[in-house]
């Protein structure tokens, strides 16, 4: 029996957190739900996820401050982040985005609205990294 893998889904929208919650249900994972990035903060300080889906664009503490907290954080830096976001305008890749408030170093981005096929598939090459990394990979 295999442990499912924990997602943290994050977005000020609770529905578009029970659309991806559902999707990745379906797909097999165990899903907690936050719904700004101080409370995304917080969950990942008292139970870290195996990976983050994230919002940009959220009050108070949005999806830029929260990736840049958690990747300069030596304890959570290696929970992989995908970002999914309708902000995608301004970002260009995970590594480089022509507006630099909007720069930020998650693992990978995927545009609003994006497929369930994009979403599980995205989140499972992250989660296979992950796993190379843990096992002494780069």
């Amino acid at each position: 029996m295999s442990i499912k893998k924990r997602i943290l889904v994050v977005d000020d929208e609770p529905d578009h957190c029970a659309l991806v919650q559902r999707i990745l249900e379906k797909a097999g994972y165990e899903v907690e739900v936050a719904y700004d990035g101080s409370e995304c903060l917080e969950k990942v300080k008292s139970n870290p996820p195996d990976a983050i889906v994230l919002d940009v664009v959220m009050p108070e503490t949005d999806g830029v401050t929260v990736c840049r907290v958690l990747k300069a954080d030596r304890v959570h830096c290696r929970i992989p982040i995908l970002i999914l976001t309708a902000e995608c305008s301004s970002v260009t890749s995970t590594r480089f985005s022509r507006d630099r408030s909007m720069y930020v170093d998650a693992d990978d981005y995927l545009p609003k609205p994006a497929s369930p096929e994009e979403i599980t598939r995205g989140l499972k090459r992250l989660l296979n990294i992950s796993v190379l990394r843990k096992e002494g990979y780069p």
